[in-house]
């Protein structure tokens, strides 16, 4: 049977062990009695202080939840009594609909600009916009006016369009059988998209006009999936497909990122692989007017250029931070890079311009960004019929800088991304729209002749000038490696034991599979 220890006894026991022990000491045991209860008095009311103080959290919280749930309440009670009183008193019969998606929006813009609801009309075109993939003919078009036809900008390379032989400037005056010019007034563009666009495999017949012939020429075009490219050359080559290579002589590559989709990181990816193998020595990547896109999509491409080190990091009110770091398997390194971004680069642009200039990667040139350093995830409504977009969390740059630029924001103050120092170049606003219109122009596939065109994109050419230093730079400094190790050579340094024995265990591997002459 195990013993009690003195302090796990009862307290009257105690006190009569005390008592047959020591008889004599009655003043002595008086006390010790006196102080264990009062120890038992003591703790009897530390536990009824500490249940009511319990109690009392318990009480305050649940009165704050009461009064958070009757404010909520109150608010829903106005938004209901409202609708219900427009409903049945307004003076024209309304389409509840509307005034339920109207109060979303409502609610929405008294946050930010960047908050939106997708409803069911635009849930199609807001998920093509993401994922850049739809069924359809593969042209780019625009509503004229003048002649109420539809004009081809561009086809896409490789499309049903593209092999059927539409031209840029065919107009396009019959889809199916029906007249452009009977169009709905002032939809004619989203008519025309609806009807060229749907299920891959089906056909859609077009009629259209072509120079000055006043004869309608008919195609039919099997629709098929149109997977838009997001990662675009300077100019299209011979065969129809971006020239990615800017300066065949100085080997300097050229890529311009114009959205942040899910395929964006494997277009990137090809692409840099591409140039490598063509003998690429310098990248300028240019995202200049791209609005950004998908976080994870900038995450990637940014890891693409960076051994080690943070590439951004969130935080929001109710989501969790979490920080994105880069990865040293995959990366492309060897090579100076230059990233060219306008007053039009936003968000994941400004991700990765403000990543690459952080870690030394890349020389940022051109004008300071958008100013878009919040984060919005989309949320479905109603079983994916419509979604939310809401801003859940800003992003912070590696430096710690802000970039996000809040209404009150000043010219002086810090937002966006800057330019390194040296390398601010702002078009004027006619230089503006004449590399808008030369962009545009380049963009065309299939010319019957050869585009000329006398812009110079300052911004371009200083980003190209910078690259030809850097690779002189290079140069010099692997002559004069090359001049020491032939020095080496022809006079070698005796070697002590354990050189010889690492020189021995380890094969001479040459760094130029890491892109560098050594």
């Amino acid at each position: 049977m195990a013993s009690l220890g003195w302090f796990e006894l009862p307290a009257e026991t105690q006190w009569g062990a005390i008592r047959k022990l020591a008889p004599t000491a009655n003043i002595f045991a008086v006390s010790i009695k006196r102080d264990v209860l009062m120890q038992t008095t003591l703790n009897r009311f530390c536990w009824i202080l500490t249940a009511a103080f319990l109690l009392a959290a318990a009480w305050t919280g649940i009165a704050k939840a009461q009064s958070e749930s009757d404010e909520y309440y109150e608010l829903m009670r106005v938004f209901v009594d409202t609708f219900e009183e427009i409903d049945k008193n307004y003076v024209n019969e309304v389409d509840k609909r509307r005034l339920v998606e109207a109060a979303v929006r409502g609610m929405l813009a008294e946050l930010d600009p960047y908050s939106n609801y997708i409803g069911p009309n635009d849930i199609d075109v807001f998920t093509e916009s993401i994922s850049q993939e739809f069924g359809g003919v593969g042209i780019r078009v625009n509503y004229d006016r003048q002649r109420r036809a539809i004009e081809v900008m561009t086809p896409l390379p490789g499309s049903p369009a593209y092999e059927a032989g539409i031209h840029s400037g065919d107009f396009i005056v019959e889809i199916d059988g029906k007249p452009v010019k009977d169009f709905e007034l002032d939809q004619e563009l989203e008519t025309a998209v609806e009807l060229l666009r749907g299920k891959p495999g089906e056909e859609v017949e077009l009629g259209y006009l072509r120079g000055e012939s006043k004869d309608i020429a008919r195609v039919k075009l099997k629709r098929d999936i149109i997977q838009l490219e997001t990662v675009l050359g300077y100019s299209y080559d011979d065969t129809g497909k971006w020239d990615l290579m800017l300066d065949d002589e100085q080997k300097i590559g050229y890529i311009r990122l114009t959205q942040f989709t899910k395929r964006s990181p494997a277009e990137v990816r090809e692409a840099l692989k591409n140039l490598r193998k063509d003998g690429m020595k310098g990248l300028i990547l240019d995202l200049r007017t791209n609005p950004g896109g998908l976080l994870q999509a900038a995450v990637d491409i940014s890891d693409m250029f960076i051994e080690e080190g943070v590439i951004v990091s969130t935080e929001g009110r109710n989501s969790p931070s979490r920080t994105w770091s880069a990865k040293r398997f995959g990366t492309f390194t060897g090579f100076p890079m230059a990233v060219l971004i306008n007053n039009y680069s936003a968000s994941a642009s400004e991700i990765v311009s403000a990543c690459l200039q952080d870690h030394d990667r890349a020389v940022v040139i051109g004008e300071r960004s958008w100013g878009k350093g919040s984060v919005q995830d989309v949320i479905d409504l109603e079983g994916g019929k419509s979604a939310l977009k809401l801003t859940t969390a800003s992003y912070h740059r590696p430096s710690g800088k802000n970039i996000h630029r809040f209404p009150n924001s000043k010219e002086d103050d810090e937002w966006g991304v800057m330019p390194n120092d040296g390398f601010v170049i702002d078009f004027t606003p006619q230089e503006t729209l004449e590399y808008q219109r030369d962009r545009r122009e380049r963009d065309v596939l299939g010319r019957t002749e050869e585009y000329q065109s006398s812009f110079v994109d300052r911004q371009l050419e200083v980003a190209r000038e910078y690259l030809e230093k850097q690779l002189v730079e290079d140069t010099s400094g692997a002559d004069g490696a090359e001049e020491k190790k032939a020095a080496e050579e022809n006079n070698p340094p005796a070697a002590n034991d354990q050189e010889k024995k690492a020189a021995f265990r380890w094969p001479l591997i040459p760094m130029g599979w890491r892109g560098r002459a050594a």
